[in-house]
């Protein structure tokens, strides 16, 4: 399946780039995130699992465990604060 995925604030400039279409197997985020960190360099220091990396699918909050199909999209981004 092909999902589209936005990358914002730290791990854009990370990555070098705000978007990508992506060909995955991947059945949810999870999944998706482990084969973005098995990619290795930049993706592996910018989605590491050690690293706090908030998810949305479809421009909705979700966890790691929301299934993917096809033509989701996906961003990753820091969390953030405001005031």
């Amino acid at each position: 399946m092909k999902v589209h995925i936005k990358y914002f604030a730290s791990i854009r400039e990370g990555l070098g780039q705000g978007t990508e279409s992506l060909d995955t197997t991947a059945s949810n985020l999870a999944e998706l995130r482990d084969s973005l960190i098995a990619r290795g360099g930049v993706y592996a220091e910018a989605l590491a699992r050690g690293k706090s990396v908030r998810l949305a699918l479809n421009q909705v909050l979700s966890d790691e465990s929301a299934p993917l199909s096809d033509g989701a999209e996906v961003a990753f981004f820091p969390p953030v604060t405001g005031g």
